[in-house]
């Protein structure tokens, strides 16, 4: 609820578009196919400013000693900004959230420093730019290297560090990121409500850490109880930490061991985290691992829509959820998968396309190319 009515009271917040594909639906099978679009939120072409701007503004709050129900618009009076543009926070990302971090920081008046892992697009770090930070560096080191060279940052220089993953004694910041993301999954079930629609059967949800898709499983399966849908997690075949998890079978959360090799950049993250691990694995059903090709085919799907279908345009890590579910619909050999997970004409599936064209230039190359 928190979250909830703080974004509420942002001037530039409204719900990004749930499309409805019909032509699709029809296509493959299905009772219904929506699609969650947050390209369109905030203007950052990704989901991720959500869970920044609250957890920022949680930060602040808590810094200053002040209430932590406390608007945006309170934290820019200018009695209060004396203190706030004093503030410096750092984080990893591999693109969408030190985006959303840094538009956030720009909002309160504070500095942000952003480190992206080795290999990251160029697009990506100027885009962190451009939204307001002070530094978007590229480091020689993968994501979860990275994410402790920013809390080693934090901690020499005084910074806040504002990541989205946690581990022990490092999760109330996490779990403010997480309870901003919930404000989408309580817009998509209000927005199918409208359409008509009592519940989804299945959400498909992409992963990297798990905070996104924990905190929206969490919000779905307590929103619908008894009557929850079929919740699958989704990862890159290289990266997948809560698939490795799952598969070990102990309850405890392992970190990937593929060689993290995959264009779903904002999912090429091995480290669980250790907040949203035990929702998913305790409400998920399903835990997929999937390489780059399905990613590459859920992009085409939405942006190439089937007849009378509006096109979106969905980044590598948005798009991955919509190749899986086309192929499960139409290869032969995944027919006893697509029987056991319960995917027929009555079903109703809600997909989270999580980014717009992120990197435009390999976005592009992917929409030239079958």
């Amino acid at each position: 609820q928190g979250a909830w009515r703080f974004h509420h009271a942002l001037e530039d917040y409204g719900p990004t578009p749930l499309v409805r594909l019909n032509g699709l639906a029809e296509e493959l099978g299905l009772g219904g196919v929506f699609v969650k679009d947050e390209s369109h939120r905030f203007g950052l072409n990704a989901f991720k400013g959500l869970g920044g701007i609250y957890a920022l503004s949680r930060a602040v709050a808590r810094e200053l000693g002040l209430p932590a129900e406390v608007t945006l618009e309170e934290l820019q009076a200018p009695s209060v900004q004396k203190e706030v543009r004093n503030m410096v926070f750092v984080t990893t990302t591999d693109g969408n959230h030190g985006r959303g971090v840094a538009w956030a920081a720009r909002k309160l008046g504070c500095e942000a420093h952003v480190y992206l892992p080795a290999g990251s697009a160029p697009a990506r770090a100027q885009a962190i730019l451009d939204a307001g930070a002070v530094e978007a560096r590229v480091l020689p080191l993968g994501y979860d290297d990275a994410v402790r060279y920013a809390a080693q940052q934090a901690q020499e220089k005084g910074w806040t560090l504002i990541q989205d993953t946690s581990w022990p004694g490092y999760e109330e910041i996490p779990t403010w990121i997480v309870q901003g993301y919930t404000t989408l999954a309580r817009e998509a079930a209000d927005q199918l409500a409208e359409a008509g629609v009592d519940r989804p059967t299945h959400v498909f949800l992409q992963a990297g850490v798990g905070a996104m898709a924990g905190g929206v499983l969490g919000y779905l399966a307590d929103r619908y109880g008894a009557q929850a849908p079929v919740f699958a997690v989704v990862e890159p075949e290289n990266v997948a930490g809560i698939y490795a998890s799952a598969q070990a079978g102990d309850g405890q959360p392992h970190p990937a061991q593929g060689p993290g090799e995959t264009i779903m950049a904002g999912l090429n993250c091995a480290e669980p985290c250790t907040l949203t691990w035990p929702v998913l694995r305790d409400l998920a059903s399903w835990y997929i691992a999937c390489p780059d090709q399905v990613a590459e085919r859920g992009m085409r799907r939405l942006g190439r829509p089937a007849a009378g279908d509006p096109a979106v345009i969905s980044g590598e890590s948005g798009g991955v959820t919509m190749g899986l579910l086309d192929l499960l619909m139409t290869a032969p050999d995944l027919a006893p998968l697509r029987r056991d997970m319960g995917l027929n004409r009555q079903s109703v599936v809600l997909l989270i396309s999580t980014e717009g064209d992120t990197d435009p230039v390999h976005y592009q190359k992917v929409m030239t190319h079958d």
